[in-house]
């Protein structure tokens, strides 16, 4: 039998073939239709970055990143980053408000590739078919809705995260917040407006006493040191322009806690607290809002009960909520009942394909020592004899200390010099390296090391360090494929691709006005004074994202040490 093929190619962007086979003597005939798609459409398209957000895991993300390598989109709100730490300035005048922004383009355009940036909120993302739902808060596109559809291959989710009200009645109506630029402006606007009605003739002086009553909730950083600026403002400037009603201002500060400033070391928390009395300060520790209305601020607490406080202006700082966008996402993936979104420690999000989490909206959830102890004893137990030597352990736990932080935290804690003192209570000799331990001794030796578990704040700080951490991570990623650098994989066969991520803490800062601020460095180095805030001066002027804000941030410090700070309602 004689076969003849015949092919036929249509004309399309992708090929397509059908080849007919026919037979000559039988009269059979066979039609197959192929439609070739190549395993790449196009090897040489770059692999698309999506970052939501431009605080400063998302920036400080852009900023080290290669964008040569990748196809870069950013989606923001706000099409600027703003240097939050001095969002306290702000509020009082020290500093103006565009001196602590930097537009988001003027970043970007500094960097390689065509970089694309649109001022849209995303609501809602769809891990499973890689999009993005947006939309437009400064227009609409020409069905009305102003939203559109952005699907990605990576996704590094940096929105931050929204001020916590703990389901407080009166908080949003009634109390300001202390999160965007925008909240700085409209605290500086209502203090002159109190201060402005706290002047007309035609009010009482219980009525000036209220509208000047200036109430922070909230005995963390922010609280204190917009507590301090405010104090500042009053009595260096305020008090010489409104002379007539400077005694009738008063300042609380309300913590739920026995002590403000509970995250630094406990000289610094007795020094704020004595520096507020001294100053008038009126600090109320262990009350609990309960209630905010228009006029005055619902709180309790046991030994006192319930108290009524009548109150010009509130501003709410106790710490961050999620924001709806991230609730939503957490649902769709199994995080629903958790407070804040849950990464691993190389910032992956869990059953997200290459989705990662940065910043004030996501927080790593460390892998236990005991949830692995049998996988590690596994590795370690190289011969598969059952029992450990100390050598044994020796060779792997360089990679057990990288990808288990806790243990060496744990090793310092109880100032214990080598793994030998680790398991001095195991059965054995830890001196001699023919020592041997069963699996149920390696379990004893690191049954208290997850204790050491530690969950990094929502700092600046942190989001900074995450952001250049996952630039390392995309800069590196082909390499690491080939070779990775990572910690041996404990539960699979391989290494890691990239080492996980490990924060540095670099100190931390209280102003308390008066030109003092506390200062907590590491190795357990206090600092409180003068010399404190010069250094916080040059720590703030240094970290600006360009020398513009950093021009303007120091001109503006200078200006208000020659000319005061500026009380106009603008």
């Amino acid at each position: 039998m004689n076969f003849s093929a015949f092919i036929f190619k249509q004309r399309s962007s992708i090929p397509k073939y059908i080849v007919v086979l026919s037979a000559a003597s039988g009269g059979a005939s066979l039609v197959a239709y192929a439609d070739s798609k190549p395993a790449d459409e196009n090897p040489t398209r770059k692999k698309k970055v999506v970052v939501l957000g431009t605080g400063w895991a998302g920036t400080t993300f852009l900023r080290n990143l290669d964008s040569s390598q990748y196809d870069v989109q950013v989606i923001s709100p706000r099409n600027y980053f703003a240097f939050t730490p001095l969002l306290p300035s702000v509020t009082c005048g020290t500093v103006e408000p565009r001196s602590i922004v930097e537009p988001i383009r003027r970043i970007l355009e500094k960097k390689k590739g065509n970089i694309k940036f649109w001022e849209a909120e995303c609501f809602k993302v769809d891990p499973k078919n890689k999009k993005l739902y947006c939309r437009s808060n400064i227009g609409t596109n020409l069905d009305g809705t102003g939203e559109f559809l952005v699907d990605y291959d990576y996704l590094v989710v940096a929105v931050g995260a929204r001020s916590n009200t703990f389901n407080t009645p009166g908080v949003v109506e009634h109390c300001h917040f202390l999160k965007e630029v925008e909240d700085a402006q409209k605290i500086r606007r209502s203090v002159m407006d109190c201060f402005e009605q706290a002047s007309l003739p035609n009010i009482t002086d219980e009525e000036r006493r209220r509208k000047l009553h200036f109430v922070i909730v909230g005995g963390g950083p922010t609280g204190v040191e917009f507590a301090a600026e405010l104090h500042d403002f009053v009595s260096e400037d305020l008090s010489r322009l409104y002379p007539a009603i400077k005694d009738l201002v008063n300042i609380s500060l309300i913590e739920a806690g026995e002590h403000i400033l509970t995250m630094f070391d406990k000289r610094i928390t007795e020094f704020a607290e004595q520096k507020f009395q001294r100053n008038g300060i009126d600090v109320k520790t262990g009350y609990k809002v309960v209630a905010v209305g228009p006029d005055s601020i619902k709180m309790q607490k046991k030994a006192v009960g319930e108290v009524q406080v009548p109150y010009g202006m509130a501003v709410w700082s106790t710490g961050i909520g999620t924001r709806p966008v991230i609730s939503e996402f957490m649902k769709q993936i199994g995080q629903g009942g958790r407070r804040v979104l849950a990464t691993d420690e190389w910032l992956r999000v869990p059953e997200c394909e290459d989705v990662y989490a940065v910043g004030d909206c996501a927080t790593i959830n460390q892998r236990k020592v005991m949830e692995d102890v049998s996988a590690i004893f596994k590795v370690a137990d190289k011969d598969n004899s059952g029992t450990l030597t100390i050598k044994e352990i020796h060779d792997v736990l360089d990679d057990i200390c990288v990808r288990y932080p806790q243990v060496k935290l744990y090793m310092k804690s109880k100032q214990m010099s080598d793994i030998r003192a680790l398991i001095a209570d195991a059965q054995g000799d830890e001196k001699k390296e023919s020592v041997e331990l069963n699996i149920e001794e390696f379990k004893k030796a690191l049954a208290n090391v997850d204790s050491q578990v530690k969950f990094l704040p929502a700092t600046a700080q942190v989001a900074s360090q995450q952001g250049e951490y996952l630039a390392r991570c995309f800069n590196k990623m082909k390499d690491a494929e080939e070779h990775p650098e990572g910690p041996v994989r404990i539960r699979e066969p391989g290494r890691h691709r990239f080492r996980p991520f490990r924060y540095q803490h670099l100190g931390q800062f209280a102003p308390l006005g008066g030109e003092q601020t506390a200062a907590q460095l590491p190795g357990d180095w206090i600092s409180i004074g003068h010399s404190s805030q010069w250094l916080w001066y040059s720590v703030y002027a240094s970290k600006q994202v360009s020398w513009r804000t950093r021009m303007l941030v120091v001109s503006d410090w200078t200006r208000r040490f020659i000319f005061g700070r500026d009380s106009s309602c603008i």
